[in-house]
């Protein structure tokens, strides 16, 4: 039977894969495929996403892996070659954070206060406002995301 402290780090590396893959899932196909619709289209999927993530699942995850990474790195506090590693993965999951709540959380917020996509006064302004900005972050977050996972898969290595 494992340890509590191997448990926390499997789960702690579960769930940040979970999360990167979503990340990178929106970077390489969900981005490049809304690219290709129109404005008034690109601005009601993104607000009916914006809306549809907000749930138990996705929180689980996106909460869990920085919460079950933290209650890991205390537990190896003291075991040389995983703590480190732990941190790292803490770090990237802090950063990813960040970028979530400082840049891709308000555009989406921004996206949603210009209202029905079908009554948006100027639906190609309000685009540009926000998938630029929001494509380029949520790159950002896939790689910090990414590092999280790749440093717990490393951690479980050890």
């Amino acid at each position: 039977m494992p340890s509590m402290s191997a448990l926390t780090l499997l789960l702690a590396t579960i769930t940040t894969g979970l999360v990167a893959g979503l990340f990178y899932a929106y970077s390489c196909s969900v981005m490049l495929a809304l690219r290709r619709v129109d404005d008034r289209t690109f601005i009601e999927v993104m607000q009916r996403i914006n809306t549809a993530i907000q749930n138990g699942w996705f929180a689980l995850g996106f909460v869990g892996g920085p919460l079950l990474t933290a209650i890991t790195l205390v537990m190896h506090f003291d075991d040389g070659p995983i703590m480190p590693l732990v941190l790292a993965g803490l770090v990237f999951h802090v950063s990813t954070l960040v970028i979530t709540f400082a840049v891709n959380i308000p555009l989406n917020n921004r996206l949603d206060a210009a209202g029905d996509a079908a009554q948006v006064a100027d639906p190609a302004s309000v685009r540009r406002g926000f998938e630029t900005p929001w494509v380029r972050w949520n790159l950002v977050r896939t790689l910090t995301s990414t590092a999280a996972f790749g440093c717990l898969c490393w951690a479980l290595a050890l």
